[in-house]
């Protein structure tokens, strides 16, 4: 089958392009200083050809990344970097025979992981992204609570969300160093061996980290594509036209099938109008009939990959080239088959 055969909207990956982009980040983060984050891909077989590279520790963001991927055998180190106060998932996490880690940053977030028998965790700390985390003036006393109830505190971690997509670099470099002065001051009052930050957009400017969470890397979007990034696309939506006019072109790609908090995504030699629940809107440089298939690169990797249920590899960037494998994507969704559901 070609990448022109498939039925769409379907997920492209470029075999090549992917293995470049693991072979490079794997040179410039080596073994457990990078710690691969899965909410990007969502997928093991992905996730297996990170371990082969020598990443033995993994971040998800949901209980359900992290289940999957220790029933995949991938379960040395995992990092739940999401809070949780659900004790179900939490109680799967901690039964699971996989080494579990998971971020807390309230008394309320300590006391479900106690109970659910998590027996370790990092102390998440607010490094200026308006998101989850304490202030570093509170990741100490919190630590104190948590090795109260019982758990180990193997360091902390705190994102610098705000700072991973500012392309100028000199303005991304000083955000992450600002970011990265409050999470070691805090690392110094909570202690442990762990200090977890960073992603794609700052792998080679953190410096303060001890292990990088990167994950877009692996496939890339139009967004990290902004920045001065060894990455290639690697990731596609191939879509079939099913509308042409004078003024425009219509695919079969469109909000549920790809990411847009990001803004529009792209498609080669044309300008992208809009997009509606199941149509791209475009003016192409060159006409296109119905029945055609173009290649749209999305704008936020993570989200696009969610939509979708397997991702087809490919031997080439074209429409024309080979599939030759397709991994599932079996980490995307919140229920896992192994826990009981609930009413």
């Amino acid at each position: 089958m070609l990448v022109a055969d498939l039925p769409t909207p379907a997920l492209v990956i470029d075999r090549g392009a992917l293995t470049r982009n693991l072979d490079t980040m794997s040179a410039a983060r080596p073994g457990a200083r990078l710690r691969p984050h899965v909410k990007a891909h969502k997928c093991t077989a992905l996730a297996h050809e990170q371990a082969r590279r020598g990443h033995g520790g993994f971040t998800g963001a949901t209980p359900r990344e992290l289940l999957g991927l220790a029933r995949a055998g991938l379960g040395d180190d995992l990092l739940l970097a999401n809070q949780s106060v659900d004790h179900e998932r939490l109680r799967a996490l901690a039964t699971s025979g996989a080494r579990i880690t998971v971020a807390v940053d309230s008394e309320a977030t300590i006391d479900a992981a106690a109970r659910a028998g998590i027996g370790e965790v990092l102390v998440d700390v607010n490094v200026g992204m308006p998101r989850c985390g304490v202030s570093p003036e509170e990741a100490g006393p919190l630590a104190d609570l948590a090795r109260g109830r019982g758990l180990a505190v193997r360091g902390v971690m705190g994102y610098e969300g705000h700072a991973v997509l500012v392309p100028d670099r000199a303005e991304r470099t000083k955000l992450t160093a600002d970011a990265m002065a409050s999470l070691v001051r805090a690392h110094d009052a909570v202690g442990g061996d762990v200090v977890s930050s960073g992603g794609t957009g700052t792998y080679d400017i953190n410096d303060a980290a001890t292990e990088i969470q990167a994950g877009s890397y692996a496939l890339m979007d139009t967004a990290y594509a902004e920045l001065d990034l060894p990455f290639e696309y690697a990731l596609a939506v191939v879509a079939t036209v099913i509308h042409a006019n004078a003024k425009w072109t219509v695919a079969d790609c469109g909000l549920k099938a790809l990411g847009m908090d990001h803004g529009n995504p792209a498609i080669a030699g044309a300008r992208v109008l809009f997009c509606s629940d199941e149509h791209v809107t475009f003016t192409p440089g060159t006409p296109l009939a119905v029945g055609e298939r173009v290649l749209v690169r999305p704008a936020h990797v993570d989200p696009t990959i969610a939509y979708h249920d397997a991702m087809h590899l490919a031997d080439g960037p074209h429409l024309d080239a080979d599939v030759v494998d397709r991994w599932a994507v079996d980490l995307r969704g919140w229920n896992d088959p192994g826990i009981a559901s609930r009413p």
